[in-house]
């Protein structure tokens, strides 16, 4: 009897569904989906602006979302694989980006910029390490680098396992439609009637402003190269010009950047209540001491820190307002204030309590002398980050250059880096005749609460800041009192403080004063705009970049 031949094997058409992929890789896939979504939720709605951090700022729906999760749908394997690559990178660019933003707004009120602040990651490590003790810091490090790579990390594998979705057929094309449509009518919606609905679509805009921002980083520069040269030119006329600041001459000039005195500093409701009498106080004990003075503000080129730019723009005449600007001027020809003096008969000496490390760019500024950390003589303890108090700074000083006979007239560049952060502990006087090699300030050195105590409450930082620019200044007016003679003071806050401590928005002016027996002197500055005293009270703000020239002709 004859058998009857089986069935053909069914044979798929061409039309009918791939096998959809097993159930469990399935619901991995709806879970990494989720992942993904809450992923680029939080790094695409992630303020770029610390005041801007609250919950409000993650409650939208960036539109980017949905229409991402749409083309990873229709994503087979080899461009899931490729798109997981993309997008991972892309997030952490922006992720890197955002908190950059969020760090340089906290410390300098600006937008982070990758062109020029790249070189300023080993600052902010020199600022933190300070500030929050070296085993902080390495751990607040150790925190944000794991924090990237898991983002990055859970990024990548998110997608991945988004592949089976690829593979399925059917309702796949349905869904990524309906995805994309959605995309399409919110954001048709939000700009035709913008603010009605809490949707954005804002992570191009925000790359493209990041390339524009470079784009004008490279522009500036070269710009700034024609300056310079021009500069260089103008410079080289008056360099070696043995006739310069006669007004001065035989007399020692001393330019005393006064770390964080800014203008809030005098004028903010918070900070004048201890500043103003201050500044009384040190008018009479200079007036007693027949000392006379005249300000005015003046716009820095930084905020919140990189004091060097400020010191840059000063002596050259020249704005520094970002890192490769300053660069670029410490390789050039343009004679600095220093280099003026030195070509004109005085020794020009710095007097850099904060240098703890070479400093090459000590070259551009003609130096004869450099009396940095290790030169000082200081046998006592650093005050945290701040390797000596200021009156000891002040009296090294004395003992070092001022006291020493016989000798040429000193251009004197200092700085009095107590009111520098993290303003703990708060320096106090002592008697000048105690001093000695400063290990009297040992116990003031070892008092107070460490930064991580101190910086845990603002308002206390604002105390303590106040407290340090009050000690500074009473050191300084003191000295002036005591050691002055008929030397010429140029006093300048170097740049204002971290927003944390002047609020947002703050001016970038400082104090300049010019202080000095001489009343002929004290009356150019006044015939040049100058208030009388030590309290400018004109509104307006001179660029520091405009005091090269300015001083330049007043002290001929």
């Amino acid at each position: 009897m004859t058998q009857p031949s089986p069935p053909p094997p069914l044979v798929p058409s061409a039309s009918s569904s791939a096998p959809s992929p097993p159930p469990a890789r399935l619901r991995q896939a709806v879970v990494a989906g989720f992942i993904f979504c809450a992923i680029t939720l939080v790094v695409l709605n992630m303020p770029d602006h610390p005041d801007a951090m609250t919950p409000a700022a993650f409650l939208r729906l960036p539109l980017e979302v949905p229409a991402l999760l749409a083309v990873l749908i229709m994503a087979r394997d080899r461009l899931n694989r490729l798109l997981a690559f993309l997008l991972t990178l892309v997030c952490g660019v922006m992720l890197f980006l955002k908190l950059a933003d969020i760090g340089t707004q906290a410390a300098f009120q600006r937008p982070f910029n990758p062109y020029l602040d790249v070189k300023m990651l080993g600052d902010g490590w020199n600022i933190a390490s300070g500030n929050l003790g070296f085993l902080a810091a390495c751990l607040s490090l150790l925190g944000i680098v794991l924090l990237l790579a898991g983002v990055l990390g859970l990024t990548f594998s998110a997608i991945r396992r988004l592949a089976p979705v690829g593979r399925m057929t059917g309702r796949r094309a349905g869904l990524s439609a309906g995805l994309l449509a959605v995309s399409a009518l919110l954001l048709a919606t939000t700009s035709l009637r913008p603010g009605t609905l809490p949707v954005t679509a804002d992570a191009g805009r925000y790359l493209g402003a990041r390339v524009t921002l470079g784009i004008a980083a490279a522009r500036d520069l070269r710009l700034f190269e024609q300056q310079l040269a021009d500069g260089e030119k103008a410079g080289r006329a008056s360099a070696g010009n043995s006739q310069l600041f006669q007004a001065v001459a035989g007399r020692d000039v001393i330019l005393v950047f006064v770390e964080s005195y800014g203008r809030s500093a005098v004028e903010d409701p918070r900070y004048a209540p201890v500043t103003a009498p201050r500044l009384a106080a040190m008018e009479k004990e200079l007036g007693r001491a027949g000392f006379q003075s005249a300000s005015r503000w003046i716009t820095s080129p930084t905020v919140g820190g990189l004091s060097w730019l400020a010191h840059g723009t000063f002596l050259s005449g020249l704005q520094i307002d970002s890192q490769a600007r300053y660069d670029r001027l410490m390789a050039s020809e343009r004679p600095s204030l220093n280099r003026l003096f030195a070509d004109a008969g005085w020794e020009a000496v710095a007097v850099m309590p904060a240098i703890t490390m070479d400093w090459p760019e000590a070259a551009y500024y003609g130096y004869d002398r450099i009396l940095a950390a290790k030169d000082l003589g200081y046998r006592g303890k650093p005050f945290n980050w701040i390797t000596m108090p200021d009156q000891y700074t002040l009296s090294a000083l004395q003992t070092m250059v001022r006291a020493k006979k016989p000798r040429k007239p000193a251009m004197v560049e200092m700085a009095l880096i107590s009111s520098h952060a993290p303003w703990t502990p708060v320096a106090s006087m002592v008697d000048w005749d105690a001093i000695g090699d400063g290990s009297v300030f040992d116990a003031q050195a070892t008092s107070g609460d460490p930064p991580a105590v101190v910086w845990a409450n603002p308002e206390r930082v604002r105390r303590q800041y106040i407290e340090t620019i009050d000690y500074s200044l009473q050191a300084l007016s003191s000295y002036i009192a005591r050691h002055g003679e008929d030397a010429v003071f140029l006093v300048i806050g170097d740049h204002q403080p971290a927003a944390i401590v002047t609020g947002p928005d703050a001016s970038r002016a400082v104090p300049f004063s010019v202080i000095s027996r001489d009343g002929a002197l004290i009356d150019r500055f006044q015939a040049a705009g100058f208030d009388a005293g030590l309290t400018p009270k004109q509104e307006v703000e001179q660029p520091m970049s405009g005091l090269y020239n300015q001083l330049i002709d007043l002290l001929r």
